[in-house]
């Protein structure tokens, strides 16, 4: 009986190949199927994040500094005045926003009378100011009576406003694109460099090997923060020099995980006979040694990632990450961390939740692979 079972076993690993059976082994894990699912979800609200949020506007930059630091969940109407010049590109408002949008106006009361529209601006205090519009201001209608149905309306923040006002809903949406471009951003450029480095020392050993695992270290030694702090500030601050400057410190831990496999799979007999065939260095570590030591690799490469997120928003919570306007979970923790000892701590705990669901997603990821790439219990 154990001989026929020894037997099947290999049987079953080359009838369904590896990769089939770490997806049959994925599926398994729930949390990894649902970290999954959640992270695809992320992904589609990047790329729809003009189309789902509220205020359309470049950044979600609206600001109603007569509404600020409003609960989840307040609603105001509001009065909208049409911009002059209309933006023909559909493809950039898309993916970037529409740079010249309405003028948005809170309004706690409204009348019309002779080809006027009177209003009371919204405060907290009481009445607010009182302000008029003429009926040419508001095209496509044909008497004042059709303004209120047209450019009147309740709008309802569900998660509130900002300090100054604008929509926390639709800077959290948009927010996602930064801390998943980071990620990506980050994990490509620690990708392409630790691989190299680390196939290079592991496959060569010697010299090289010596030189390569000395800068290793003494980029390891250095913290990781304080390291990014450095490269940012001598790149400068901006979007891109944030993913670089994150991409260039997450190298190490995937040069060393290549470097050891990359020496273990090199003593295998089929490199071997790749040597004996005359294949070149760089084809036979291409096509037969990265190939059989990526696993380890693509587990680092998840929790990176996640490890990206969390630098990036610590950055932005210095001052040092995303600029303002452009909407970052840690920019807006740092705008309103304050706030939480003064009676609206939401205004900072829906980015931290953001954000910590984010990285833990990753991280179930990242076990769930672990599981599933295991060969021994394959």
């Amino acid at each position: 009986m154990k001989k026929s079972k020894k037997t099947t076993q290999p049987s079953k690993i080359i009838e369904g190949g590896l990769t089939k059976i770490a997806l049959q082994k994925f599926k398994k894990n729930i949390w990894g199927v649902l970290s999954f699912s959640f992270l695809v979800l992320c992904v589609l609200v990047a790329i729809f994040a003009y189309s789902l949020a509220p205020d359309d506007s470049q950044n979600a930059n609206q600001m109603h500094l007569s509404i600020h630091s409003k609960s989840p969940g307040f609603r105001v109407k509001m009065l909208t005045i049409p911009a002059s010049e209309k933006s023909e590109n559909t493809f950039s408002e898309f993916f970037f926003g529409k740079k010249t949008t309405a003028t948005e106006i809170p309004i706690s009361s409204y009348s019309t009378k002779n080809n006027t529209l009177s209003i009371v601006e919204y405060t907290e205090e009481g009445e607010g100011l009182q302000k008029r519009f003429d009926m040419s201001v508001f095209p496509k209608v044909t008497s004042v009576e059709e303004i209120p149905r047209k450019y009147i309306s309740e709008r309802k923040f569900y998660l509130g406003t900002d300090k100054y006002g604008r929509d926390l809903l639709s800077r959290m949406l948009i927010g996602i694109r930064i801390s998943l471009a980071i990620g990506f951003v980050a994990v490509f450029i620690s990708l392409v460099i630790g691989i190299a480095m680390g196939a290079i020392a592991g496959y060569f050993g010697g010299k090289v090997d010596a030189v390569i695992m000395w800068i290793i270290n003494v980029t390891w030694s250095i913290p990781t923060l304080l390291l990014v702090i450095a490269i940012t500030l001598a790149l400068g601050k901006g979007f891109w020099q944030v993913f670089i400057a994150v991409g260039l410190t997450m190298w190490v831990e995937v040069a060393r995980v290549v470097r050891g496999q990359v020496m273990g799979v090199k003593q295998m007999q089929y490199v071997t006979a790749a040597r004996a065939l005359g294949y070149t260095d760089y084809r036979i570590i291409m096509k037969h040694i990265l190939p059989n030591s990526m696993a380890p690799v693509i587990i680092i490469s998840a929790a990176n990632f996640a490890g990206a997120i969390l630098i990036e928003s610590g950055l932005s919570f210095l001052g040092i990450g995303a600029q303002p306007p452009i909407p970052s979970w840690g920019g807006i923790i740092k705008d309103h961390y304050a706030y939480i000892i003064l009676g609206k701590p939401y205004l900072a705990i829906i980015p931290g939740l953001a954000i910590m669901s984010l990285v833990t997603a990753f991280m179930l990821m990242g076990n769930a692979l672990r599981d599933a790439l295991d060969v021994k219990t394959a």
